[in-house]
Formats: C-alpha cells, structure tokens, sequence
C-alpha cells in the first residue's frame, strides 16, 4: 500500500516515515503546499495523512481542490489544530478521520489500517478472491487454504490489484504503486514484467482461480474466474 505523507516537520515527517516503513508501506512525502499539491493530482496513493498547516497553504484549501476535481483518495488529517471546528470542516470536506498531534504511533497506524478496511475492502479484515485468499495484517496468501509463497514485490503487486479487483490498471500507476513515484524515470518495466510473469506462475501452479490479464496498450486487469461444474452423464 503507497502512503503519502504531507508534513512540514521534518523530525516528525521523519518518524512517521521510518514507522510506516516497518510495516511495510511504500511511502513518499512532501513538506510544503507546492510539493504537496503536485504529489495528490500527479500520483495515486492509497492513503494521504494530510497536515493542515503547511508552508505555502492549507491542506484544508488541498481537500477542496480535490473536492472540485473529482479526486478521491482516503485522506486522515494530522494537524496539532484540535479545534472541532478544524476537523469537521476537514471531515465535510471529504477527509476520512482526523489525529490531533500529539499521537501515538500505534493509533495512526490503526487509524489506517480502519479506513483502509473500510474504504477499500468493505470492513473485511480479508482479501477473498475465488479460492484465494489475502490475510494483508501478516503479508501471507493462501490458495484452497494452502500457503503459497510469493515474493515481496509479487505480493505487493498481487495486493494492489486485489483492492482493484475488476478494474483496468495502468503498467504507469501498477509501478508507481508497488516501486514508488520515482519509477517513472525508468526507461522501462521489465522489472514489472519479470515480477508479473513470476507471480502468474506462482499462481497458476498453485491452482489459483484468480489471473492477471494484460490489456495491450493500457496494462493490467485482476480477474477471478467463475467455478465451473460437469455434468456425468453413465
């Protein structure tokens, strides 16, 4: 899961940083408006936590924008700011929970865990695709209850489509989100390609019901195919 950290402290920005990190997530920053601003309409994330006071201007004028663009992300609002008015107003605008610093580290990563499970999964603590199923809290993934063993970044590719499930994705956004932002400097994808045949192999030997499509020209769309049953006619 790529988050995105919008925070002007550099400490703090530090120790969010290197905590989501140990879970795991893929995370990029930005410390001013600007920087900020460019990250939310350029980049896909699965989850912002947006300060309010930023060099610049305001995360809250930042949800607006996004507000009047059409573009929807799960945005937690971190900001030292714990008047009621500042989080309704943030809450109105679209955000999906709201931290007053001081926190602890141990609730913001609940926090986004919550909204996570809720926005993306419909509350489920599970991934379930066909006969295959996602435990996200312990990076594991069975297939029929059997564990199948993935690598770091087929598991990453896996997951990401998992929360797409049905959706065509870009081969741009699917490697932004698994590599980072800066991926789109490489001159091409065959590391995305090398981990996607891995990953389809992995798959069909296991007997998975689900499988990556390629749509030439655009990029990939994850698919679970339907049981089928035979009649047995003596």
């Amino acid at each position: 899961m790529k988050i995105l950290v919008i925070e002007d402290n550099p400490d703090l920005l530090d120790v969010i940083v290197q905590s989501l990190r140990k879970e795991r997530y893929l995370v990029e920053t930005a410390s001013d408006f600007a920087a900020a601003r460019t990250k939310i309409f350029v980049y896909e994330y699965d989850c912002v936590l947006l300060d309010i006071m930023l060099p610049g201007g305001s995360g809250l004028d930042l949800l607006k924008e996004m507000n009047t663009r059409g573009r929807r992300m799960n945005v937690i609002i971190l900001s030292a700011r714990d008047s009621i008015d500042d989080k309704v107003e943030g809450l109105d605008l679209g955000a999906d929970d709201y931290l007053a610093k001081p926190f602890h580290l141990a609730e913001m990563h609940a926090r986004i865990k919550s909204v996570l499970r809720r926005n993306t999964r419909g509350g489920e603590q599970l991934v379930r695709l066909g006969n295959v199923t996602v435990h996200p809290d312990t990076f594991t993934v069975e297939v029929n209850g059997t564990n199948l063993e993935l690598g770091r970044k087929e598991y990453d590719i896996l997951m990401y489509l998992a929360n797409r499930k049905g959706r065509l994705v870009e081969k741009q956004t699917l490697a932004e989100g698994v590599w980072g932002d800066d991926i789109d400097q490489a001159d091409n994808f065959d590391v995305l390609y090398a981990q996607m045949k891995n990953l389809r192999k992995r798959l069909k030997t296991a007997g998975a019901s689900v499988t990556v499509k390629t749509v030439y020209g655009f990029g990939y769309k994850l698919v679970v195919e339907e049981a089928t049953t035979t009649d047995n006619h003596d």
